[in-house]
């Protein structure tokens, strides 16, 4: 993964963006961690490509509910062009049995041409990157660090947005990122917020108010270079706030969804959707 990746983000390195570097021995160990929730969660959507006996690729997706959602995917660089993508994707398409599902895609022509194929629609993204502007955070009040007994109501926050909950997905982001909450009549939504990468990962809100203040939240979070990704077109709203914060709009692949309309107001996560 770290070979594929480090590879992908060159090819996509925008000219202001730093150079690429391969993970740590902290962010390998995070990802490990990752993979191995995901394989001991539901391991039947897991797969990888071998080549005399080496791992060549891997699609790594999971079924939640009545929701299935391809967490990663790739092939090493020197082994693309082959098939090798076709018949991963074939096989997590399989595990999801029909259900309704979405992903976060790359631009990679080969790969949005296959993902199109297989029935999902792809919806543009956008992505906002700097420094917040400190002086331009309003005051936040109404939130509450998260705990284990939210979970259910998040849950069921999750299926009125998407279909389905992330069910044991939040167990897992509580132990390893901070989790904010609101958790007021009508006004119940949160954000998860990374603090390795200081950026937030993961939003979902009843409505666009109470989305704003936990995005506006999790920025303040933030110490260095941040990133909101993940933003569709029916998320506007976060982007009225990251402009509001001094943050740069960019453009970065897609959301692709079949069988599923657009979330709002959510910021999916990259991995954990």
């Amino acid at each position: 993964m770290a070979v594929t990746f480090l590879e992908a983000d060159r090819l996509g390195r925008r000219w202001d963006d730093p150079e690429p570097e391969p993970p740590d021995a902290a962010a390998s160990r995070r990802w490990i961690d990752f993979v191995g929730h995901l394989l001991s969660t539901d391991p039947g959507g897991c797969h990888v490509a071998e080549e005399s006996g080496d791992i060549v690729g891997f699609a790594i997706s999971q079924n939640r509910g009545r929701v299935w959602y391809l967490a990663t995917y790739g092939v090493l660089p020197d082994r693309q062009g082959r098939g090798i993508g076709r018949r991963l994707m074939d096989a997590v398409l399989a595990h999801a049995d029909g259900r309704p599902g979405l992903f976060s895609a790359t631009t990679h022509p080969a790969a949005t041409r296959r993902y199109r194929l297989a029935g999902f629609t792809l919806h543009p993204q956008m992505r906002m990157v700097g420094r917040v502007d400190r002086s331009t955070l309003p005051a936040i009040g109404g939130l509450r660090d998260g705990r284990p007994d939210d979970l259910e109501w998040m849950d069921r926050l999750d299926t009125s947005l998407r279909g389905g909950g992330h069910g044991p997905d939040h167990l897992h982001m509580l132990h390893t990122l901070r989790l904010v909450v609101s958790d007021a009549r009508d006004h119940r939504g949160y954000v998860y917020i990374d603090p390795h990468r200081d950026r937030p990962a993961l939003l979902a809100a009843e409505n666009v108010p109470t989305a704003e203040t936990l995005l506006w939240e999790a920025l303040a979070a933030t110490r260095d270079q941040t990133l909101v990704n993940c933003v569709t077109t029916a998320n506007h709203w976060a982007v009225d706030v990251g402009l509001a914060a001094r943050l740069d709009l960019d453009q970065e692949g897609y959301l692709a969804l079949r069988g599923m309309p657009e979330p709002f107001p959510y910021l999916a996560s990259g991995h954990y959707l």
